[in-house]
């Protein structure tokens, strides 16, 4: 057997096929950028819960930001929100992952759904922190961008799923 044969899909009877079907990949980032969400909400959420000190923030404008009356929504942090949201997209990623799953609609459609109302609402939180608090918190944008990252590698799952 050559190098090149070695690196092909296995070989029956002239036809290639795969063993198992490959995982899709956009699922395994969305399971990494899940997981780095499930990080900095944890965080938030134990600042306001008062687990810990002063907020770590280089930009100067957290600690603002996760006082003002914007931080609370239906009598728990957004942090607490944002914690669920990521670690209900962590779950759905990694099952979606499983072979069974890999082309189930409703994993795309749950990846693409949570994902997006994520995005619309850090979308109006940052809203907040530029016209109204007047004040940024580090961990809010990088929030927003993994949630924004995350829906965008939603979007090519609804096409794949039947």
């Amino acid at each position: 057997m050559t190098t090149s044969e070695a690196a092909r899909p296995e070989v029956h009877g002239g036809d290639f096929t795969d063993a198992s079907p490959r995982p899709p990949v956009a699922r395994m980032g969305i399971a990494v950028l899940s997981l780095l969400g499930v990080f900095v909400a944890l965080y938030l959420s134990m600042y306001k819960w008062g687990m810990m000190g002063p907020i770590q923030c280089s930009i100067g404008g957290c600690e603002t930001v996760q006082n003002s009356p914007w931080s609370m929504l239906l009598g728990q942090p957004v942090a607490v929100w944002g914690l669920g949201a990521y670690i209900t997209l962590l779950v759905i990623s990694v099952l979606g992952l499983q072979p069974r799953l890999a082309d189930a609609r409703w994993v795309a459609l749950a990846l693409f759904g949570i994902s997006g109302v994520g995005v619309l609402f850090s979308a109006y939180l940052t809203y907040l922190e530029a016209a109204v608090i007047h004040a940024w918190c580090q961990w809010c944008v990088i929030s927003a961008i993994l949630i924004t990252l995350i829906f965008l590698l939603s979007v090519p799952g609804l096409k794949r799923a039947r």
